[in-house]
């Protein structure tokens, strides 16, 4: 019993050190700008540049309209499906994990031959069509990731009992998705929203092929012409994605004690 223990004990250890002591070198080297002591130069030269601003609050935006809009497309095909088209159920999970398998830059190409400026829908003719595109490029990167936090909140709730509950009231169809469908799957709409804005941050194909100013782009842009920002932006990318992990396991806590809302 005790060598067990011992030896996973050792097992432990050895996959935190794989894991933790690269990050240390990680942050150790990003304080050494300054020659001869440690420093927090790397990082206020980062949040100095005007460039670092301007991808990081593109990259957020970018997150949050593709949040909301996935959100609104997954919650009411999950529920549409789970009431009235179970048999569909294999078909849309069969659909959903497409972006798993299909490469990225597979998926950026085929969306510049369709919707480049000589097509019926010129999305990459202006501005605005491209940051859509992006929006929905990214929508189709989360989607195996949002769809199976929704339709696993969905799970731990009657929908057909609340649908008629719902409907025997009187209410219509957003009123039931709005006021009984939603809040009782918030929390796996959130523990989507965290993996989505952790995957939008640290994007690179599609933003870089689709020459739009995100986070990605310019992380690799640094680590190809500086020595210490790219590990100062190693470690702030590391934080975000922490804390959407620390913000999932919060959120999965809460939404294993919250009851149904009838």
């Amino acid at each position: 019993m005790k060598a067990q223990r011992f030896g996973a004990w050792i097992a432990i250890i050895l996959g935190a050190s794989y894991f933790i002591i690269p990050l240390i070198g990680t942050i150790e080297f990003s304080l050494r700008m300054r020659r001869g002591e440690y420093s927090l130069d790397a990082y206020q030269s980062v949040f100095s540049d005007a460039q670092f601003r301007e991808t990081f609050g593109y990259s957020m935006m970018m997150a949050l309209l593709t949040i909301i809009f996935g959100m609104l497309l997954v919650v009411p095909t999950t529920y549409w499906v789970r009431l009235r088209l179970p048999q569909m159920r294999p078909v849309v999970e069969f659909i959903t994990l497409l972006p798993l398998v299909i490469p990225a830059i597979v998926i950026v190409f085929g969306y510049l031959r369709m919707y480049n400026s000589s097509s019926y829908l010129p999305l990459t003719g202006s501005t605005t069509g491209t940051n859509a595109l992006l929006v929905f490029s990214y929508i189709t990167l989360s989607l195996p990731y949002m769809y199976r936090a929704v339709d696993t909140a969905m799970r731990a709730i009657d929908v057909r009992t609340l649908t008629e509950a719902a409907e025997s009231l009187g209410a219509r169809w957003t009123t039931i998705m709005f006021r009984c469908i939603f809040p009782n799957v918030m929390s796996g709409v959130l523990s989507g929203a965290f993996i989505t804005l952790a995957i939008v941050m640290g994007e690179f194909t599609f933003a870089a092929l689709l020459n739009r100013p995100a986070f990605g782009p310019y992380l690799q842009l640094v680590g190809a012409n500086k020595a210490y920002e790219p590990s100062a932006l190693a470690v702030i990318a590391f934080s975000i994605t922490w804390l959407s992990m620390g913000l999932l396991n919060l959120v999965s806590r809460f939404g294993k004690a919250r009851p149904a809302k009838a």
